[in-house]
């Protein structure tokens, strides 16, 4: 058993996609035209970093319930954890890449931490050894 998909509702697909791949390093794992379940097109669309298991579908809010949620999925929580093998590289591509910290890297027992906004809004840990 393991965890297949995890959700995150955003504004625009491509914007989305460039942010994860192109900012996280992350993988386009699928892009493929699908249909709501009223029979509307929407796109499945799946990104994953390098050799996981678990993957992100990000899912194009539809409608104004989905839409409030963009960006306050876990209530302003950090809600997602990327954890990586060297934190001080990790840090300088996605800064480089424009990706905006909202905390600055610290210390913790269980590795050095910072927080970084998705494209979204939503709050992220990256996470590396301590």
């Amino acid at each position: 058993m393991h965890l297949g998909l995890v959700t995150v509702v955003v504004h625009d697909y491509d914007q989305a996609i460039s942010f994860f791949v192109d900012g996280l390093g992350f993988e386009l794992a699928e892009d493929s035209p699908a249909l709501t379940n009223d029979g509307r097109a929407k796109r499945w669309v799946v990104v994953r970093p390098p050799g996981a298991v678990t993957g992100v579908l990000l899912a194009l809010a539809d409608g104004d319930q989905q839409t409030a949620v963009v960006g306050h999925q876990v209530a302003g929580r950090v809600g997602f954890f990327l954890q990586v093998d060297d934190f001080d590289a990790a840090c300088a591509r996605m800064s480089a890449a424009g990706i905006e910290f909202v905390r600055p890297p610290r210390t913790e027992p269980y590795g050095r931490v910072a927080v970084f906004a998705d494209i979204a809004g939503n709050n992220w840990d990256l996470i590396g050894p301590p």
